[in-house]
């Protein structure tokens, strides 16, 4: 047997380096990038094993045969590279049935046309057998066909090692590690396959690439073992963080330096009823909700203050903040606003501040005012007067503890959300009016046949009631109207009594009470947070010659399906 030839025995060192790197890349799948990462190495093995075979045989047309076998593997190396680049980079969405058909197109023609003899001289011009001082190898004259599969391995060379660039400034260093591992390895190659095309080699007929595959080998058997290529790739974190901007819970939205809406995700679309598709591109203050309001607040940079917003679910109140996108030269480059809804933070601050009144001054003050009368019994017994203080002041907290389990059971966040008809909503309402005064005249107008949610019940019981209840003529009037228009249902009470201190409302409109001004009782706050609580809006109104007509608008309830929601009254 021939001894090999010295060039033989170090291409065979290549081989087996670039097998051992493509075996452990093959056992590393499903990670991202493994299969394709075993490609490109098997491609340097193919091409290697068979140079080998090529400078050992001793006919020009045994040499012909094993070059035109190489081109297998010639063809793989940027493909495989490509997509592992892609892959383990997490550009997954490109590495798809077609792209990779596209991509390999050139190749497989490559492949066909030297399996076919290379016809035309579309490979090579001229094929001639040089005797050189380190081995016989095949000259060639490239064709057409080879240089452009040379400037399209080049170019696929080139577009797979830019996300690999970007991972050298990473800040996790195994991932910095592992780039530049991989693009060492990528570049070897690449320098001499230049340098053979450039004419550099001054051995005629020696491309030198294969060789140095055994440089490539080492590098990526380095990345592999050091810094735990596949085992620990980048590709998750790019779809991670997609992850939590698309099913982050606040809205968020990213405007461009130019004011035009670079993207949101699905809960901005969701809550604000954004078509996603037809937004991106669109002026900012065509879709970000109160866009001017923002610019306002990025212009203070302040704390966020909260502003309403309607939307799907009703007004709400949001939060805004508003963080610089920059780029690696400090230069802002977009905007992220996220909108942060509040409303539940700011009904509980207003519950434990109302309660914590309730209990503070109107407990007190009734529990001061039994205690008191209930002295003057025991001194005399016969006080109808006292008994009669001592009675109507535990009714008044009575009333005020069952408001007050009311409101508790209002916002239980274990009590499953209810619907119902309004007509039988306001039906019930109506009912329970009469019970406390039967002599009361309770109209109802036209009440369009829609789903509701069982809080406006409550919102609607309180209404009626302190319209009965505080209604100083001697036969209560109150009156229930509603009407629909574009998915919201506006109820309308009205009643001739007294009319609501304007001090109420005041202290609505500012959502917090103080030790010097404060509401006179809970039912007016149950109505505002059951109308918060369903995003809606509340407005009051003095009547005349009398009276007062509280208004109510909140979304219709379009949870519930099968359920008709029409304008038709009845």
């Amino acid at each position: 047997m021939a001894a090999l030839a010295p060039l033989s025995v170090a291409l065979l060192v290549a081989v087996t380096i670039g097998l051992a790197a493509a075996i452990l890349a093959w056992r590393e799948r499903p990670e991202p990038g493994a299969t394709w990462l075993a490609v490109l190495l098997a491609g340097q093995v193919w091409w290697a094993t068979f140079l080998v075979f090529e400078l050992e045989a001793a006919t020009l047309p045994a040499k012909a045969l094993w070059y035109d076998v190489q081109w297998v593997g010639v063809v793989a190396i940027p493909v495989g590279w490509l997509f592992f680049a892609l892959s383990y980079t997490g550009y997954h969405r490109y590495v798809t049935r077609f792209s990779v058909a596209l991509v390999s197109v050139i190749p497989v023609a490559t492949v066909a046309v030297a399996a076919a003899g290379d016809p035309g001289d579309l490979l090579a011009v001229d094929r001639v057998v040089r005797e050189t001082a380190v081995g016989t190898f095949l000259d060639i004259a490239p064709g057409p066909l080879y240089y452009v599969i040379a400037g399209y391995t080049y170019l696929l060379g080139a577009v797979g090692s830019v996300p690999l660039l970007q991972l050298i400034r990473d800040d996790a260093r195994p991932f910095r590690g592992q780039s530049a591992a991989l693009l060492i390895g990528t570049a070897a190659p690449w320098a001499g396959s230049v340098a053979y095309l450039t004419g550099a080699i001054p051995v005629p007929g020696l491309d030198p690439t294969p060789i140095v595959f055994a440089v490539s080998g080492v590098t990526y058997l380095f990345a592999l073992s050091r810094f735990r290529l596949l085992t620990l790739a980048p590709a998750p974190r790019r779809r991670a963080r997609q992850l939590v901007f698309e099913q982050l819970h606040d809205p968020v939205f990213v405007v461009g330096a130019e004011d035009l809406l670079v993207d949101l995700n699905e809960s901005a679309s969701e809550t604000f009823g954004i078509d996603r598709r037809a937004a991106i591109g669109e002026r900012a203050g065509a879709i970000v909700p109160r866009y001017d309001a923002v610019r306002e607040l990025d212009g203070e940079r302040g704390s966020p203050r909260p502003m309403s917003i309607v939307g799907r679910d009703g007004q709400r109140p949001y939060e805004v903040t508003i963080r610089d996108v920059v780029d690696d030269h400090d230069r802002t480059t977009a905007k992220v606003i996220a909108f942060h809804d509040v409303g539940a933070y700011l009904g509980q601050q207003q519950r434990l501040n109302v309660l914590n009144r309730v209990f503070r001054h109107d407990v007190r003050t009734e529990t001061n005012l039994i205690l008191g009368y209930a002295e003057r019994l025991r001194a005399d017994a016969t006080d109808e007067r006292a008994l009669a203080i001592i009675e109507e002041s535990a009714g008044r907290m009575l009333e005020l503890s069952e408001r007050t389990r009311t409101a508790g059971e209002l916002f239980d966040p274990t009590e499953e959300a209810k619907s119902g008809a309004l007509p039988d909503v306001v039906d019930e309402v109506v009912a329970d009016a009469r019970d406390l005064d039967p002599d009361a005249r309770i109209e109802t107008g036209r009440v369009p046949d829609v789903t509701v949610s069982s809080v406006l019940r409550v919102v609607l019981e309180n209404l009626c009631s302190n319209a009965v209840r505080h209604n100083d003529t001697e036969t209560s009037w109150v009156r229930i109207d509603a009407a629909v228009a574009d998915g919201w249902v506006e109820v309308t009470v009205a009643d001739d009594g007294p009319g609501i201190d304007p001090a109420e409302y005041d202290v609505l409109d500012r959502g917090t009470e103080t030790p010097l001004r404060h509401g006179s009782g809970i039912g007016l706050w149950i109505v505002k947070w059951g109308v918060d609580h369903l995003g809606g809006r509340i407005s009051f109104a003095e009547r005349e010659p009398r009276g007062t007509t509280v208004t109510v608008s909140v979304p219709i309830d379009e949870s519930v399906t099968g359920k008709p929601s029409s304008d038709e009254g009845r």
